[in-house]
């Protein structure tokens, strides 16, 4: 599974916080809690949000196995 765990760590490393990432750079508040939840999201989001934390695609989302 696609677990988007760097980016809650990228964005506090950063020190980028929701309200900064949705209201003052322009992302999506649906997409962003939509991926809080773990919900899937394409890669034109991802692209978006690497754009916007200036990071690489790897900080924003991880393949996690799943549990067997």
């Amino acid at each position: 599974m696609i677990s988007y765990e760097p980016l809650f760590t990228t964005m506090k490393r950063k020190k980028v916080s929701s309200y900064e990432l949705i209201v003052k750079r322009g992302f999506s508040k649906s997409i962003y809690y939509s991926i809080k939840k773990g919900n899937s999201c394409s890669t034109n989001t991802i692209d978006m949000l690497c754009k916007l934390l200036d990071c690489s695609v790897n900080e924003v989302m991880e393949y996690v196995p799943d549990e067997k």
